[in-house]
């Protein structure tokens, strides 16, 4: 069983989404100068964590009915980049403790939502991976089984998975969603050995014989493709189209929003090296006037705010799919959500690019060493583009190909 994470929130006033942003940037010094003691603790320091309860942060997705901010997704994305700028590590934590608020609030009837927003204490982490069973019970079900890489989990009051729901009949399980309290599970604190990533809390948690009440499982609902047609349960509770969306490119977009900012990140290091440091070759001077500094920086920052304004433009087209699917005009469909969450893996694997081709290969040895700032850069980064979602980039390709010209994919054949 974990322990509950709620601190006192001396301020309680609703915040533009202007200021939720500024107060996001004010951050960035300081998570970037506690970037070391995240990595030791393996997710982001108690203080740091109640500066964001202070700030808002956590409530940005929940709905205005429980006492929530209801802000758009692009100032929740804009706020999870200007926190990465600081460090992807903390601000990932927080991202994949926060947005999935906006999944509850989508999905869910309200008398659960009654009871998982009710309190104001909200944060939920979430795995798409279906790797624990459930058996019915009277009045519930049971679950047993372990999740690995939950992040955020360390300030998780819910959890939000899949399990495999046994079936009386002995036909096959179906695949099922469920939100569970955090006192059905247990941390197995057991995050911290990646290469990069460490601040991230994606520690694992178990379920043992863990009962849950019917309303927390929807049975025959697989996260990734939840229909949306004519709206939610949440789009007409909260009369808001924003929580009409699919799943899988909220996901992606969140960590798009990290790859970013953990972009601009590097660039603002690189620059301060060019503005602290001399070339390695004559004429000798410092960075900041050599003519191949100069084209490199230029490069990376024109790629990065290229990367920047195609997100915004996805998270444009996601919100106009979410309105079109609650008025009726077109169906969000899931191509719809396939093909645009293939479009932002695409902006992931080319900030991986930049990073790499535009900054990395001239930065020099020295600020690779153990605690530098590149050299967390670069382990974070690498570790991002290692991650499940960017991995199945290859199999997206066939799959988006199979979808888009209507025919079954191999294994159906």
């Amino acid at each position: 069983m974990t322990t509950a994470h709620a601190a006192a929130r001396p301020d309680l006033t609703e915040p533009s989404e202007e200021e939720l942003v500024a107060r996001a940037r004010a951050m960035r010094e300081e998570l970037l100068a506690r970037q070391e003691e995240a990595e030791a603790l393996t997710h982001i320091p108690a203080d740091i964590h109640e500066q964001f309860l202070a700030n808002r942060f956590y409530d940005m997705f929940v709905p205005r009915m429980y006492g929530g901010l209801e802000v758009s997704p692009k100032t929740f994305f804009t706020v999870c980049k200007e926190l990465a700028r600081g460090d992807i590590g903390s601000a990932w934590c927080f991202t994949l403790a926060a947005n999935h608020a906006l999944h509850v609030a989508s999905w869910y009837p309200k008398e659960v939502q009654d009871r998982a927003f009710g309190n104001g204490d909200f944060r939920a982490a979430s795995v798409s991976a279906p790797t624990v069973r459930a058996r019915k019970t009277d009045g519930g079900y049971v679950l047993d089984g372990t999740v690995d890489y939950c992040s955020g989990i360390p300030y998780s009051t819910w959890y939000l998975g899949q399990c495999m729901v046994e079936q009386e009949d002995g036909s096959a399980p179906v695949i099922s969603m469920f939100l569970a309290p955090e006192s059905t599970f247990e941390r197995l604190h057991n995050w911290g050995g990646s290469t990069g990533l460490k601040s991230t809390g994606s520690e694992s948690i178990r379920f043992t014989g863990a009962f849950l009440e019917a309303h927390l499982v929807i049975e025959n609902a697989n996260m990734i493709d939840i229909p949306v047609k004519d709206g939610t349960v949440g789009s007409k509770l909260h009369g808001n189209p924003m929580y009409a969306g699919r799943g899988l490119l909220t996901f992606t977009v969140s960590l798009a929003s990290l790859a970013v900012g953990g972009l601009y990140h590097a660039l603002d290091e690189f620059e301060l090296l060019m503005r602290t440091r001399k070339t390695p070759l004559p004429p000798v001077q410092p960075r900041l006037y050599d003519v191949d500094y100069q084209r490199h920086y230029g490069a990376a920052w024109t790629k990065i705010k290229t990367a920047e304004l195609a997100l915004d433009g996805v998270i444009a087209q996601h919100m106009e799919h979410c309105r079109a699917t609650v008025d009726g005009t077109r169906e969000y469909t899931f191509v719809d959500d396939w093909s645009l969450a293939c479009a932002v893996r695409e902006i992931i694997v080319q900030l991986w690019e930049t990073l790499d081709h535009d900054l990395l290969r001239i930065i020099g040895s020295s600020s690779m060493r153990q605690g530098e700032r590149f050299d967390r850069i670069f382990r974070d980064m690498s570790s991002l583009i290692t991650h499940r979602n960017a991995m199945l980039r290859e199999q997206a390709f066939r799959n988006t190909a199979c979808l888009l010209l209507e025919i079954p994919p191999p294994e159906a054949r």
